[in-house]
């Protein structure tokens, strides 16, 4: 497992461009429920910026897995069941389908996230999530279940999941302080885009972004044991 960075070391400055890094997503307990490498755009005081395509290397609760393999959404259910007994491990896994741009504050308990298909910016994506934790190969963060779908005009939005968002709550994976954040950042994001602050102020330059064919396809730092499974395209 990678070390935590300390204050003093992320101070001298963050990722370089054009390098890797691994997203982990980190149970309470300590213990790892996803991994995903990803490509580092820009890394400042605001946010780290990263990005991937498909191929791109991870590591899925096999729960997660075996529900995309089956096409079978119920499996997502058995998945957090599974986080909360502690009865998972990890599958190899690849991002398909979509390329993504990920903007993530440090302190802030939500990322903004971009897909892209062959047609160009199909939806933005707001991620509820734990402010980061440094580490020598990339930042911890744990997913928070309910996520925001916003149209590529962000004229239009929606929440997703709120189902399974209920549910965690019901299992005790999401605490009361928790959700105390997550309302709160739900009530951030409403007024980013209402101002069009944050990565909205620069829509029409995410809107033409794309990954560059010529960038290496990001892999994660060492092998992963398991079957092999298929991660989310996003979204």
């Amino acid at each position: 497992m990678p070390r935590p960075v300390t204050v003093g070391e992320e101070a001298m400055g963050g990722f370089e461009a054009g390098r890797t890094v691994v997203r982990r997503d980190v149970h309470r307990s300590g213990r790892v429920w996803s991994e995903q490498a990803l490509r580092v755009l820009a890394d400042t005081g605001e946010a780290l910026v990263t990005a991937c395509a498909p191929g791109a290397e991870a590591r899925w609760p096999a729960p997660y897995a075996k529900a995309r393999d089956d096409g079978n959404r119920s499996g997502r259910t058995e998945a957090f069941e599974a986080m909360a007994t502690g009865a998972w491990g990890l599958a190899d896994a690849v991002w398909q389908e979509t390329e993504l741009l990920l903007w993530k504050p440090p302190t802030a308990w939500f990322s903004v996230n971009a897909f892209y298909t062959s047609g160009g910016l199909r939806n933005w994506y707001v991620n509820f999530e734990h402010p980061t934790r440094r580490t020598t190969d990339g930042f911890d963060t744990f997913d928070l279940a309910v996520d925001l779908v916003v149209a590529p005009d962000l004229t239009r939005w929606e929440w997703k999941d709120e189902d399974e968002y209920a549910h965690v709550r019901r299992l005790g994976i999401v605490s009361d302080a928790e959700h105390r954040a997550v309302d709160a950042a739900r009530g951030e994001i409403l007024a980013m885009l209402a101002e069009r602050s944050g990565p909205f102020a620069h829509a029409r330059q995410w809107a033409a972004w794309r990954w560059e064919p010529t960038w290496p396809t990001p892999r994660l730092p060492r092998p992963a044991a398991g079957e092999r499974g298929v991660a989310p395209e996003g979204g």
